[in-house]
């Protein structure tokens, strides 16, 4: 934890929660450090076989995955234990927890749904998750389901409290097939994809004799 004046202001990443209806931020988790990679990986969505030419024809944007490792670590905290009384008593566990509710429905959907089955309910509508968005930069925010999420506890205090934690979260960018032009995490994705295609514009240029060639042979 830096108190150097001149430290620059560094953007952090993380997740926002947010109303998929009204767009109202629910809550936010910052990374404590941002991590060092971002790993992205796509999917082409291309008819593939079944006609002359649809190689070359797109049925939707390219499926699109993102891994991150982040680092969670109380030691900067508990050098200032009475400023930090929470992490004292109880390490990271608190910052561990609000990841896990990323991935879990809470106590009280599940037990609605479980008064709503005792009574005999014949169908019961799957439980509608806040909409999750990834924020990396002002040019990536993307809304995001988690296909995969895994902690290691590294080291405890003496009351086996997790005082360091390496967390692996791989996320599935939602794009306009999975959820719809109308949907905002539809529009998120839009913007997304427009970012993207700016930034192409941005790239330089090259020409046919960087490849040693004058023309192409068609």
């Amino acid at each position: 934890m830096t108190t150097y004046p001149n430290s620059p202001n560094i953007a952090k990443a993380g997740i926002v929660m947010v109303d998929a209806k009204s767009g109202k931020t629910i809550s936010m988790i910052t990374l404590q450090y941002n991590s060092e990679s971002l790993s992205r990986s796509y999917e082409p969505q291309n008819f593939g076989e079944g006609g002359q030419g649809n190689a070359l024809r797109y049925k939707g944007p390219a499926v699109e995955t993102l891994t991150i490792e982040a680092d969670i670590d109380a030691a900067d905290q508990l050098e200032f234990p009475d400023e930090f009384a929470d992490v004292v008593e109880h390490g990271i566990q608190p910052q561990i927890a609000a990841l896990e509710a990323l991935i879990n429905p809470t106590s009280e959907q599940l037990n609605n749904n479980n008064i709503l089955a005792s009574a005999g309910t014949l169908e019961i509508a799957p439980m509608e998750a806040p909409m999750a968005l990834f924020v990396w930069s002002k040019n990536r925010i993307v809304a995001v389901s988690f296909s995969s999420f895994s902690i290691t506890e590294e080291a405890f205090d003496t009351n086996l409290n997790p005082i360091r934690a390496k967390v692996n979260l791989t996320m599935k960018v939602l794009n306009v097939n999975d959820v719809g032009f109308k949907h905002k995490a539809g529009s998120l994705f839009m913007n997304y994809l427009q970012n993207k295609e700016r930034l192409a514009t941005k790239a330089t240029g090259a020409s046919l004799n960087d490849f040693g060639i004058d023309s192409l042979p068609f």
